[in-house]
């Protein structure tokens, strides 16, 4: 994976943490808390609208949303567990 790769990536896990947060809890989770939970969520998307049928469209912006839709669900169910 070339820099440029990794620096879109970081970003883009960035500011989907960072939306995810701010629509979850009213927060964000600090830098690093939003890389990882983005990327998560970039990775739970990436694996469930394929199987959903649901295409966002490219770009950046349509990574974005749909990573933070990952990442919302990732945040939705750790409180499942916490709860429980």
């Amino acid at each position: 994976m070339d820099p440029t790769a990794l620096i879109i990536w970081l970003l883009i896990g960035a500011a989907a943490g960072w939306l995810a947060g701010q629509i979850m809890s009213g927060g964000g989770f600090g830098l690093p808390g939003d890389i990882i939970v983005g990327i998560i969520g970039a990775f739970i998307a990436g694996s469930l609208f394929p199987y959903l049928g649901l295409r966002l469209g490219g770009g950046i912006l349509g990574e974005i949303i749909a990573a933070a839709i990952g990442a919302i669900i990732l945040l939705f169910l750790l409180r499942l567990v916490k709860r429980a």
